[in-house]
């Protein structure tokens, strides 16, 4: 008699439910474990509730981790064309915008709809409001101690989440879980999230939306002769006094909050800030709110604006070149007074000026907590998982996938499709149904991809 190989899921999120169905497929008798009332929950919320579920352009650049090689060995071993087919093959049909995949319908309901509907129908258990208190590795098993009974399982696959988004069921108990079965765990901290920067002028700005570069830095002070750094270094352009170390920069769309800094650029950054802040580095955000201008083409454009609207205030002479909230707060910080005649202006005021609009400078102080986090930086040390299987180096049998592990990707689906990738290896690997090479052959003869789909 066939005996069904028994995978055990701990967590029903992207990378949990893609494992369940991958191991299903296989044959393997599949249980998941879900401590929520329902799986699934924080699909719910990706891409602003129509879950941007992968991207057309995929590279390393897009992920970041203590192995910058790793994010990318796991996508190769199930690709965004994978995916594709693997969603096709669920009924949902894609919308490209631009190279970021939606479902047609716009909804991430249907997304996870499918998924339900795909292990309900492979006849995957699923325990929901279950919650591990204990692993226990036992003659070539594990031993599952749980609120609904005792668990037991020939492979297990760990697809707890991160701290991010606690609302949706991500907690951070599957570190404590990896910690306990023998893994290393890299300080988690928020990612892709606000920052919140000192000074009180970000009340005036609240709401406003602008097209701009975000520039973030690391500062530390320099050391003198005998090693020892400045007590409490000034923060100036020059860098007199402190050592600056530019950590990411990127530009879009930027958020004014009435505590800081948000929008897509700043989420991309996050990340590097948050990690800066824990090691105790004092971290500056240089904005740029012309970035389409070069800084002397931008001096040029105020100078000939002063000199044709000679007749206007310096705050008049902004409009329609910057958000009006926010030329008011910039021509303040610059100490030019807003009413005087913009034909008035000296070179050196126009300096001002340039800088402030140029190169804004804004001290973070902290970045919003994990409730407020979309993913996390830090995790389960990747060296310790095989890229190709998701299985652990420290635990036969152990099978790692998703946010649990130090990989975070940018705004833009990256996440998901890590989530996909991870969780479909370990599934299969689980199920003991799939290796390396055989994936090899596997995608040599997958086909082609449909027609108007472009190969990455």
């Amino acid at each position: 008699m066939d005996v069904k190989k028994r995978v055990l899921i701990i967590g029903g999120g992207a990378s949990g439910l893609a494992a369940a169905v991958w191991a299903a497929r296989q044959g393997a008798r599949v249980t998941v474990v879900e401590h929520m009332d329902r799986v699934g929950k924080k699909i719910l919320s990706t891409g602003n509730g129509r879950c941007n579920m992968t991207n057309l352009y995929m590279g390393p650049e897009c992920y970041r981790s203590g192995d910058s090689s790793f994010p990318m060995r796991v996508i190769e071993g199930f690709s965004v064309e994978d995916t594709l087919r693997f969603f096709g093959g669920l009924g949902i049909e894609i919308r490209d915008r631009n190279g970021y995949i939606y479902p047609n319908s716009d909804q991430a309901s249907a997304v996870l709809d499918v998924l339900r509907q795909e292990v309900e129908h492979l006849g995957v258990r699923v325990l929901l409001s279950c919650q591990v208190s204990k692993i226990e590795p036992s003659c070539g098993m594990y031993r599952v101690s749980s609120s609904q009974g005792i668990l037991e399982a020939d492979a297990l696959i760990l697809a707890t989440g991160s701290k991010a988004a606690p609302s949706t069921g991500s907690d951070g108990s599957g570190y404590e879980l990896a910690k306990s079965l023998g893994h290393r765990v890299i300080k988690p901290l928020p990612a892709l999230v606000q920052l919140r920067c000192q000074g009180s002028m970000y009340k005036q700005m609240a709401g406003i939306r602008t097209e701009a570069k975000v520039s973030l830095y690391a500062e530390s002070p320099r050391l003198n002769k005998s090693g020892k750094g400045a007590e409490s270094p000034r923060l100036n352009k020059s860098g007199k006094g402190a050592e600056r170390i530019l950590l990411a920069e990127d530009r879009g769309e930027l958020q004014l909050t009435d505590y800081g800094l948000s929008g897509i650029p700043v989420f991309q950054v996050s990340r590097f800030g948050a990690r800066a802040l824990d090691e105790g580095s004092k971290v500056v955000a240089r904005v740029d709110f012309m970035p389409s201008w070069k800084e002397e083409e931008a001096f040029g454009l105020l100078r000939k604006r002063a000199s044709h609207m000679d007749y206007k205030t310096v705050e008049e002479m902004f409009v329609g070149l910057l958000n009006k909230k926010l030329a008011l707060v910039l021509i303040r910080l610059a100490g030019v007074d807003p009413s005087m005649k913009s034909g008035g202006l000296s070179p050196r005021q126009l300096g001002r000026l340039l800088e402030q609009i140029k190169s804004y400078e804004a001290i973070v102080m902290s970045v919003n907590p994990f409730a407020n986090a979309q993913v996390c930086c830090g995790g389960v040390d990747v060296h310790e998982v095989d890229a190709n299987t998701m299985e652990s180096k420290v635990r036969k049998g152990l099978y790692l996938a998703g946010e649990l592990l130090d990989v975070d990707g940018i705004c833009g689906g990256y996440n998901l499709q890590f989530a996909w990738s991870s969780g479909a290896i370990a599934g299969k690997c689980a199920a003991g149904k799939d290796t390396a090479e055989k994936r090899g052959r596997e995608k040599e003869g997958a086909g082609k991809m449909p027609a108007g789909r472009r190969r990455l």
